[in-house]
C-alpha cells in the first residue's frame, strides 16, 4: 500500500497548522484590542471584523480558478507570503482606518491560501490513500482551533501585551510560509479521468472554473450547515447566558468541540480509507443534528423534569458540543471528498473553493438571519431555527444528495 504520511504531505499539514494557529491565537483578542486600543464600540467591532469574512468569500471562486490554471507552488508561496505579511500591517495600524483597511485585505490571502494549500495536501498525497488523507488533513485546523485561542489569552494576560501577539502571528505565519517552500510537488497527472490531448487553444472560461456546477447540490447541503454552525458560533455565549445561566463556559465548550473534531477524524479514518464517504456523511449529518437538538431542548426538558438542575443543563450544554464536534468532524471530510471526486483532475482548486464557500455562504447566512430572527422573536427561536436548518440539510442528503453524487462520481473506489 501506497505510504500516507510523506513527507511532503506532513509539510503541507504542518503549514496549515502554522497558518490557522496565526489566525486562531489572535481571533478572540481583537475585540478587546480595537475597544482598547482604538475605543471603538460593539457595532464598528463588528463592522471591521466582518470585512475579513467578506473579502474571503470574494476571493474563493478565483482562487479556484487561479490554483488550478497556475503552478501550485508559486500560487501556493504568493498566498502564504501575503497572509505572513499582513501581520506586520497589524504592527503599522496607527488609525482604527488603518486597522479596518488592513483587516479586510488581509481576508484576500487567506480565501486564496486555505484553497492553495488544501489542494497541495491532494496533489502530494498517493491516489490509493487520497480519501483517507483528506480526513487527517483536517486534524491540523483542528488543533490549532482548540490549542490557538487558549495560547493567545494565555500569553496576553501575561505580558497584557498585543504587540507581541502580532509579532508572534508573524512568525508562525513565516515559519508555515517557509514549510511550504520546502514541499515537492510531482507534476499533474489525470487519477480521476483520461488525460486529455494537448491543444494550443487556450481553456474556455465558464462557470465551472469558478464555482464547481457538477458539485452544486453538495454545496447546498454544506450551506445548509454551515447555517447551523454560524448561528451556533456567533449566538452561543449569549444565549447561554440568558437561557441557560451559564457564565463564561464559550472557550470550554469550543475546546470539548474541537476535542469532538478530532476524535472524530481519528475514528472515522478507517471508513474513509475504505472509500465509504457517504458512510461518514451520513453518520455525521445524524450526531451532529442530534447535538444541535439536544443543545435546543435541554432547557425545557431539565425545567420539567428537575426544575432549576444545573447539572443537567450543564450536561447537555457540554454534551452537545462533543457530538457537534463528533458529527462536524465525520461530515466535514467526507463532504470534502464528495466534491473532489466530481470534479475532475483540472478541478482540484475549484472543488475546494466551492466547498469552502458554501460553508461560508451558509455562515454568512447563520449570522445574519441568528440575528434577525433574536430581535423579532428570541434566542431560543433562532436556535430552533439551527435545527429545522439542520434537519432539512439531512432530508436532503438522503432524499437527493447521495443518489447526485454516484451518479456523478469519477472515482470507481469512492461510494
Amino acid at each position: 500500500m501506497d505510504r500516507l504520511w510523506n513527507a511532503n504531505y506532513c509539510k503541507v499539514m504542518t503549514a496549515n497548522f502554522s497558518l490557522f494557529f496565526a489566525f486562531y491565537i489572535l481571533t478572540p483578542l481583537l475585540p478587546l484590542y480595537l475597544s482598547e486600543h482604538f475605543g471603538a464600540t460593539k457595532d464598528i467591532i463588528g463592522l471591521v471584523l466582518s470585512g475579513y469574512t467578506m473579502t474571503t468569500l470574494l476571493i474563493r471562486p478565483f482562487s479556484g480558478y487561479v490554483v488550478d490554471s497556475f503552478p501550485r507552488k508559486t500560487v501556493l508561496m504568493i498566498a502564504f507570503g501575503s497572509f505572513a505579511i499582513f501581520f506586520a500591517g497589524y504592527l503599522a495600524a496607527s488609525t482604527l482606518l488603518l486597522f479596518t483597511i488592513v483587516r479586510t485585505l488581509h481576508g484576500g490571502p487567506f480565501g486564496a491560501l486555505t484553497t492553495a494549500n488544501a489542494t497541495a495536501a491532494i496533489d502530494v498525497l498517493p491516489s490509493s490513500r487520497r480519501t483517507e488523507g483528506i480526513g487527517y488533513y483536517g486534524l491540523s485546523n483542528n488543533l490549532a482551533m482548540a490549542m490557538a485561542p487558549t495560547i493567545g489569552i494565555f500569553i496576553y494576560q501575561l505580558t497584557e501585551s498585543f504587540e507581541f501577539l502580532f509579532w508572534l502571528a508573524l512568525v508562525v505565519a513565516c515559519c508555515g510560509w517557509l514549510i511550504d517552500s520546502t514541499v515537492e510537488f510531482r507534476e499533474r497527472e489525470s487519477l480521476l479521468v483520461p488525460p486529455c490531448p494537448r491543444t494550443s487553444a487556450p481553456p474556455k472560461l465558464s462557470w465551472d472554473r469558478f464555482f464547481l456546477v457538477r458539485g452544486w447540490l453538495i454545496g447546498v447541503n454544506m450551506v445548509a450547515f454551515g447555517f447551523s454552525f454560524g448561528v451556533l458560533s456567533n449566538y452561543l455565549a449569549i444565549y447561554g447566558k440568558e437561557v441557560m445561566g451559564i457564565m463564561g463556559g464559550t472557550g470550554t465548550y469550543f475546546m470539548l468541540c474541537s476535542v469532538g473534531l478530532i476524535l472524530s477524524r481519528l475514528q472515522g479514518s478507517k471508513a474513509l480509507r475504505n472509500g465509504r464517504v457517504t458512510h461518514n456523511a451520513a453518520e455525521g449529518m445524524v450526531i451532529s443534528l442530534v447535538g444541535y437538538t439536544l443543545f435546543v431542548l435541554m432547557p425545557t426538558v431539565s425545567s420539567f423534569l428537575i426544575p432549576h438542575s444545573s447539572l443537567l443543563i450543564y450536561t447537555g450544554y457540554y454534551g452537545s458540543a462533543l457530538l457537534i464536534g463528533l458529527g462536524n468532524g465525520h461530515m466535514w471530510p467526507a463532504f470534502q471528498n464528495m466534491t473532489i471526486n466530481v470534479a475532475r483532475n483540472n478541478q482540484r482548486g475549484t472543488a475546494n473553493s466551492t466547498i469552502l464557500i458554501s460553508w461560508d455562504i451558509g455562515m454568512g447566512l447563520g449570522i445574519l438571519m441568528g440575528g434577525i430572527i433574536s430581535e423579532l422573536l428570541c434566542y431560543g427561536a433562532a436556535f430552533w431555527s439551527v435545527v429545522l436548518v439542520n434537519a432539512a440539510g439531512v432530508a436532503c442528503f438522503f432524499l437527493a444528495t447521495k443518489r447526485f453524487f454516484l451518479a456523478r462520481n469519477l472515482n470507481a473506489m469512492v461510494r
